[in-house]
């Protein structure tokens, strides 16, 4: 189809575009092609769209072009950016959950390249002489640096994640993670997608400093992964009351009680031969 002898649509059908973008999404349909026969079925989606006929719908290859537009632009998250901005203008958040859930993707893991440290000497060093200590990703982000050169720095190619879950299994898969804050009700009020292997805690001042530029909070729930000190005296900076689990490996006496609790739990459930006399040994 042309345009005054220009191939594809008019500009304006982006923004018809980008709603029908949104429906993608909400209807959870899984290609351009099954949006493309939901318009061509579903008059009230495609007028909410737009587009009064089914014959004004552009062609699948300008869809697709137009969705690696916004993409690019990241014109999703500036929409939900200025959506927050505007309905938490001036309400107060009481809490705020930080965590992050995995997204698998159907994509071959990129590797890691393999980089060789300069040799370092063993022992401690000599009088008078200084070791330079490389800087991990949370020292840089507290040293001075803005928030779009954090998330920058955080990695975002598809590799392999391992978390545990509830109940203490370690699960892993191939692809994302989502790094969210959630307001009371579940509404999220900022996101960061990173690689898989990303850790929770290299995530969670960039959306901290997200977070306090789009709204007003008071109180961060956060799980023991984010258990950092620099975390935790991020919060105050920012006017909020971090409220995060202990991590055992960073309390040596809540580690010996939860090992003691774990020994006492295996006595309860242990069962002493004589429970099984009545058995019949074939």
């Amino acid at each position: 189809m042309t345009y005054r002898g220009y191939p594809g649509h008019p500009a304006q059908d982006r923004a018809a575009i980008a709603r029908a973008f949104v429906a993608k999404m909400i209807y959870n349909l899984p290609t351009t092609r099954a949006l493309l026969e939901r318009l061509a079925t579903d008059k009230s989606l495609r007028r909410l769209c737009g587009w009064e006929n089914k014959h004004e719908v552009p062609d699948e290859w300008t869809f697709s072009r137009a969705f690696s537009e916004f993409a690019k632009s990241r014109l999703p998250e500036r929409v939900h950016e200025a959506l927050i901005r505007k309905n938490y203008a001036e309400v107060l958040v009481g809490h705020l959950s930080r965590d992050s859930t995995a997204i698998e993707a159907r994509e071959k893991p990129v590797k890691k390249p393999v980089t060789e440290s300069a040799p370092t000497r063993r022992g401690r060093p000599k009088q008078g002489e200084d070791r330079v200590k490389q800087q991990t990703r949370i020292e840089r982000q507290v040293s001075g640096m803005t928030l779009s050169d954090m998330i920058a720095d955080l990695p975002t190619a598809c590799d392999v994640g391992t978390k545990q879950n509830s109940k203490g299994y370690k699960e892993s898969w191939i692809g994302y993670k989502r790094h969210l804050d959630v307001a009371d009700g579940g509404i999220p009020m900022s996101g960061v997608l990173t690689s898989a292997s990303t850790h929770d805690s290299q995530v969670a001042i960039p959306l901290a400093y997200m977070t306090h530029e789009r709204a007003v909070n008071l109180y961060d729930l956060m799980d023991s992964a984010y258990d950092v000190p620099q975390i935790r005296e991020i919060g105050p900076q920012l006017g909020h009351v971090p409220l995060i689990d202990v991590n055992p490996r960073r309390n040596q006496a809540l580690k010996e009680e939860i090992m003691a609790e774990n020994k006492r739990s295996r006595l309860v459930d242990h069962k002493p031969a004589d429970d099984f006399s009545h058995v019949k040994v074939l």
